[in-house]
């Protein structure tokens, strides 16, 4: 029997040495670590566009941060990641907190979400008070290594971003610091967007509110001006806002009465202003409006009825801290009296066209809402042909120039009296005024107040028939 060789087959032993590991060079080591460190540039990179590509993209701030901390703890290879978002008002954001992984943070978010300094305004800005949840973080993390940085925004804290490691000490490099830095850094950009859409889209609400409001407040004002015997009339409201709390109004003593009779019959002619401006005094004016055409219904002359529309409206008025100037006036066409009563408003200017000069239309009276057993005179005055009449508002005489003075009543005095000489219509007096208001403020400014005013004219060629002809 042939003797069995102990020595392997030489085929066999070139086998096994080809499996047996051997020893990179330096040159294939450092080409291995090369290709490591671009994939994992490369997966970085395509982390921070995702985020970057979600900023842009979506309008939803929670589905946002969502990807914060997870990006955050894969771009420095961590397992755990935390973001506390701050409200636009300091107060931690308990609705919007995130954090992977999310079984392992549940006890941190219920204490952040109860933690009471973040309730108070303004927690975001109070560096001891930024410290002290830290320590609550650090408090629950005892054996983590972690890392934080604060979201910025314009200049503002928009909240806190934290990276730690159940498996203890963080390895950390400058990369990794810039990195987490940037992904806090457009989480703030986020949040400041966010804040900002929220306000616009109230903006846009408000407008719309506004612009409802402005529409009503127009159909409440007379579109045109009535027609009553022998006289002339123009009307402009233009408000400082969309809505204003300016308020004029034509109103028939007997509105049963229809064509030539409502015509002949006795007008009220009414104009007041709310003190302040926008929806609360246009919702006011709004109330007083229907006040007002119920008291004119009972046939008083004007220093009752303000009497009685102080009475009415003096709860309203007292709880909100406003108050009500109106002129109000009753002219009958048939022998041309104006009867006027004045709760403290702007007294009208009265031209004379035989004297060629201005008086003004006053009589005693209080606010309107400001005492309740106020008392008011009434005067009266015949209106002769020619004769013009203008009612204002202070939202004209107060008008702001572009050399800082006032538009004033003394001005007004003048332009009404060139106006009425040159013997303009009343439409034609009352364009004339706001073209030379709107030249004093400047054709691309606002006016500061609302400004109103109504012309009344008597026809020049009237004639009342003698006293002879009525008695034959």
């Amino acid at each position: 029997m042939d003797a069995v060789s102990s020595k392997p087959p030489r085929g066999n032993l070139r086998a096994s040495l080809h499996n047996i590991p051997q020893p990179l060079s330096a040159s294939e080591s450092l080409r291995e670590l090369l290709d490591s460190l671009s994939k994992e540039q490369i997966r970085n990179q395509d982390l921070l566009i995702s985020l970057g590509f979600a900023l842009r993209s979506f309008t939803n701030l929670h589905r946002f941060l969502e990807l914060v901390p997870v990006v955050a703890s894969r771009l420095v290879g961590v397992e755990g990641a935390l973001v506390v978002p701050f409200q636009v008002d300091g107060r931690l954001w308990r609705e919007q907190l995130q954090a992977v992984p999310f079984d392992q943070c549940q006890e941190l978010l219920r204490h952040l979400a109860s933690f009471q300094p973040g309730m108070e305004i303004g927690f975001g800005t109070d560096d001891s008070q930024i410290l002290a949840m830290d320590r609550l973080v650090q408090s629950h993390m005892a054996s983590s290594g972690i890392f934080s940085t604060s979201l910025v925004a314009r200049g503002r804290s928009r909240g806190r971003l934290y990276i730690f490691d159940p498996k203890g000490a963080l390895v950390w490099s400058d990369v990794h610091r810039r990195h987490l830095q940037l992904v806090a850094d457009l989480a703030g950009v986020a949040i400041e967007n966010d804040s900002i859409l929220q306000e616009t889209r109230r903006h846009e609400s408000v407008d719309r509110q506004l612009s409802i409001g402005a529409e009503i407040q127009a159909q409440l004002l007379p579109d045109s001006c009535p027609v009553i015997e022998g006289v002339e009339l123009a009307a402009k409201c233009r408000p400082a806002f969309q809505v204003g709390g300016d308020y004029y109004d034509f109103m028939p003593t007997r509105p049963e009465l229809i064509g030539r009779r409502r015509e002949r019959g006795r007008w009220a002619l009414v104009i007041g202003d709310v003190m302040g401006k926008g929806v609360p005094a246009g919702l006011l004016m709004t109330m007083l409006r229907g006040m007002l055409r119920a008291e004119v219904l009972s046939g008083l002359p004007p220093d009752r009825i303000l009497h009685d529309l102080n009475q009415l409206a003096q709860v309203d008025l007292a709880q909100s801290h406003r108050f009500v100037t109106l002129f109000y006036s009753d002219y009958d066409p048939r022998n041309r009296k104006l009867r006027y009563a004045n709760a403290a408003h702007n007294p009208p200017l009265l031209w004379r066209a035989e004297q060629r000069s201005i008086s003004r239309l006053d009589a005693p009276g209080l606010l309107i809402g400001l005492q309740s057993e106020a008392e008011y005179g009434c005067g009266e005055v015949v209106l002769e042909p020619g004769d013009v009449l203008l009612y204002y508002t202070d939202g004209v005489t107060e008008a702001p120039g572009l050399a800082g003075d006032r538009f004033d009543e003394a001005r007004l005095l003048r332009i009404l009296e060139e106006s009425c000489r040159g013997g303009l219509a009343a439409q034609a007096i009352l364009e004339q005024l706001f073209i030379r208001l709107d030249r004093f403020v400047g054709l691309n400014h606002q006016l500061e107040d609302d400004a109103s005013m109504v012309v009344l004219k008597v026809n020049e060629a009237l004639m009342l028939p003698s006293l002879n002809k009525q008695l034959a």
